[in-house]
């Protein structure tokens, strides 16, 4: 037998080295870098025998892998049609964002289909958990519930409750007894989700794991644990909105960048099957300064509206004002509609762009929405709000090719919508019944929104 010889390996992104350091070189984490004892196997070993033998693959049952609905169609959505049974899911997003509320929830619909599903807690008393229940109308008797951070006596509960969803709120709170680092740490937290990730795949137990995020938004912890899971999900919602999306990052079961909508209110957590409408202006007339898009979020296609107003400034440097979305993306088009199209007072007013609802827009086919809405604001010309624009803007001017025209334009038809004006050259076919106009630059794009002059703001 040779001499076992020891390694390196950071816990967080799999790097190994030859010796110990305190930050590894690949990803810069601190503290992440454990020795590992790797025994060198002479040649010629033999092969142990097999617990369970391997089967063609024409007998294995995919029924015992059939996904569960939970009853929240946006949770299914998200999760690609239910739970698997056997899965493990983890739910991450930034304190009192509403994870312990939607997973109150989830529970409650999983135990009025007559299936048993245990919650246990290691941030909260089971005495809070039952007021925050009583008040969103989630108690059942079919909902069990503990206050445990041990391992082991968590386990103990399930083999006991003998449940078919498990619900551990959060996986930082956890201790594995037996097991260095402190409570919360890359060792600890890496040991508790291996423990329940072989208890899930032994048992055929959905387990819902609540994660913690970082300043910068990532899931906190070792980066492997979002390996060791079958399911990511992210929790989002801006504190001064009631609106709240569930996006998948990662889903071996399902779609990876689907996204399900949710309202906060009161008496807990609703569905919001068609968010649209809270993006969407709530005015009769038209006003000058407002532009409406059509943006895709995931695979789900989301109507909003832009909002621009220019004030005539007597500061050097006029204030640009940006909110939901990327003000980078803002100023270049504010470039280009004063080089392309000789609008000179956009370097004399202040400028403020918003979206209407809390809605945050990031990929390019929002640029011609502002662009558009931009030169409403400055030329005091109104766009109908039967009318939408998708179309991403070049430094040329161009009105440049986006994805999913077609499923775009066929949401802005759903919502009454009667013009659509996307990019020229597409070769999709586009639903009927709404006016189409193809466009290849900006000044087309004008030209085929704006109505006629209203008196200017300035």
């Amino acid at each position: 037998m040779a001499k076992p010889r020891s390694s390196f390996r950071c816990s967080a992104c799999g790097h190994s080295v030859g010796k110990w350091v305190g930050r590894c070189p690949e990803c810069g984490e601190w503290g992440t870098v454990d020795e590992t004892a790797a025994a060198v196997r002479p040649n010629g070993v033999g092969g142990v025998a097999p617990t369970s033998p391997a089967r063609p693959i024409t007998e294995i049952d995919a029924n015992a892998s059939v996904a569960v609905a939970t009853g929240i169609e946006e949770l299914d959505r998200v999760l690609g049609r239910g739970v698997v049974p056997g899965s493990v899911i983890l739910l991450a997003g930034e304190p009192g964002v509403g994870k312990s509320t939607l997973l109150l929830e989830t529970v409650k619909h999983w135990a009025q289909r007559g299936q048993t599903a245990l919650y246990l807690t290691g941030e909260e008393s089971a005495g809070q958990v039952r007021m925050r229940a009583e008040r969103t109308g989630a108690v059942h008797q079919n909902v069990y519930l503990a206050a445990e951070t041990d391992l082991a006596t968590i386990l103990g509960h399930v083999d006991e409750v003998n449940p078919s969803l498990v619900v551990v709120d959060s996986v930082q709170t956890v201790v594995a007894t037996g097991t260095d680092g402190v409570t919360g740490g890359v060792t600890q937290i890496r040991a508790v989700t291996t423990a329940l990730v072989s208890m899930a795949k032994n048992r055929g137990i959905a387990v819902v794991l609540v994660g913690h995020v970082t300043k910068d938004g990532a899931v906190a912890g070792p980066r492997s644990l979002e390996h060791l899971v079958d399911v990511v999900l992210s929790f989002e919602g801006d504190r001064h909105s009631s609106l709240r999306m569930v996006r998948g990052i990662k889903n071996r079961f399902g779609a990876a960048d689907e996204v399900g909508c949710f309202e906060q209110r009161d008496d807990g957590i609703h569905e919001v099957p068609d968010p649209s409408g809270i993006f969407l202006h709530q005015r009769d007339t038209d006003v000058s300064g407002t532009a409406n898009l059509v943006t895709m979020d995931g695979k789900r296609a989301l109507v909003g509206e832009i909002q621009a107003l220019g004030n005539e400034s007597t500061m050097a440097t006029p204030r640009r004002a940006v909110s939901g979305l990327d003000s980078a993306r803002v100023a270049m088009v504010l470039a280009v509609l004063q080089s392309r199209m000789g609008i000179i007072q956009i370097a004399k007013n202040e400028i403020y762009v918003a979206t209407v609802g809390g809605m945050r827009v990031t990929e390019p086919a929002a640029d011609l929405a502002i662009a558009l809405s931009v030169h409403s604001a400055i030329e005091g010309r109104t766009i109908p709000h039967s009318t939408v624009a998708i179309g991403e803007v070049g430094l040329a001017g161009e009105v440049r090719r986006v994805t999913a025209v077609a499923r775009r334009v066929a949401e802005a038809k759903r919502l009454g919508f009667r013009h659509a004006i996307v990019p020229a050259g597409g070769d999709e076919n586009l639903p009927a019944g709404i006016r189409i106009t193809r466009v290849s630059d900006l000044g087309q794009a004008v030209n085929a929104c704006t109505a006629s002059p209203v008196n200017a703001p300035f």
